[in-house]
Parts: structure tokens; sequence; C-alpha cells
């Protein structure tokens, strides 16, 4: 695939912010733009963003997952919160039971990241997994947070999109760069 073909592809990302007060309008849910900022500012390819806000509630989570990667046909679906130990945390859970392939290095990388800023990191429960074509990635909900992990793990990112059935979305960053193995 050239450069061209790349930057003409488009990926449809969906934001799933898990938050009972957000969802209630409590505060304003910060997490979600904060994903929409980091993926418009490294992607190179022409985006199309499915937002959605729930509760803490594993079936309301697990409805916005399936809606996402069956109707919506969104490549990629981050989720940001309910990651904790915390009894109301069911992120990971929630994206256990709708994926059929668990891709644990996600969380693992994710950790180790995060590790680096803060020794609670080992409390994270992220998460990771496929869903017929979508690749489904639990975050947690600091927006600082959430772009420490995800520089983490973006070098991944667009090969595993492919291996999905999706062309290989360009990116740019100046802090990584996106693996794609030699043909």
């Amino acid at each position: 695939m050239t450069h061209a073909e790349q930057v003409n592809t488009l990926l449809k990302i969906g934001v799933v912010t898990v938050s009972d007060r957000a969802s209630l309008g409590v505060y304003e849910d910060r997490s979600g733009p904060a994903l929409v900022e980091y993926f418009t500012e490294i992607m190179r390819v022409e985006l199309c963003f499915e937002k959605r806000l729930v509760a803490d509630e594993q079936a309301e989570i697990e409805a916005a997952l399936c809606e996402l990667a069956d109707e919506k046909q969104c490549g990629l679906i981050v989720t940001t919160g309910g990651t904790g130990p915390a009894p109301r945390d069911v992120t990971p859970e929630a994206t256990m039971a709708v994926c059929e392939k668990l891709m644990p290095g996600f969380g693992e990388q994710m950790r180790q990241v995060s590790l680096q800023y803060v020794p609670t990191a080992i409390l994270s429960r992220q998460t990771a997994g496929i869903r017929g074509k979508s690749l489904i990635i639990n975050l947690p909900g600091q927006p600082k947070a959430i772009r420490q992990c995800l520089d983490g793990v973006m070098p991944a990112i667009p090969y595993c999109l492919e291996l999905i059935g999706w062309p290989y979305p360009a990116t740019e960053s100046p802090l990584w760069q996106a693996f794609r193995p030699k043909k």
C-alpha cells in the first residue's frame, strides 16, 4: 500500500467513556475528548468518531461495544474508565464478555508504561481484545494516563488493524514509530 492510499483511508474509531457521574451529567467528560484529540493529532488518515457515554454497568458497556463493532463497523474501539479494582469497575469484564480473542499484551504494556509514572499502576486491569473486525482497548480514565498508555501501545495498533482486515493506517508521532514487519 502506498502512502497516498494510506492517507485516503477512513478509520472509524469508537470512543466509550465509562463513568457513572459523567453519564448522569454530574461532571463533564474529559476522557472522551482527550481520546479524540490524541487520535486526531497522531493519525494521518481520515477519521470518523462514534462516541458513547455510559454508566459503570456491564450490560451498558457490552451493548455499546457490540453496537460500535457490529453495527457501526469501527475498526478501533477505545474505552476509558472502569478499569480499577473498585466494585463498580467492570469495563474489563464487559470487554472480555464480547470479544472472541483476548489481546493481553496491550494491558501488560500499558501497566508497564504506567508504572514509570505511578506505583498504583499495578491496580489497573486494562485489557484488549478482538470482536469481529474491531480491536477493543481499555484505557484508564485520566487524560494524562490515557496519553501515556496510548503512546505505549500505538506502535502495534496499525499492524493489528491490518491483521484483522483493515487498511494499515498511517500515523505520526515524535515519541514512537508504528511497527510493521518487512514482507
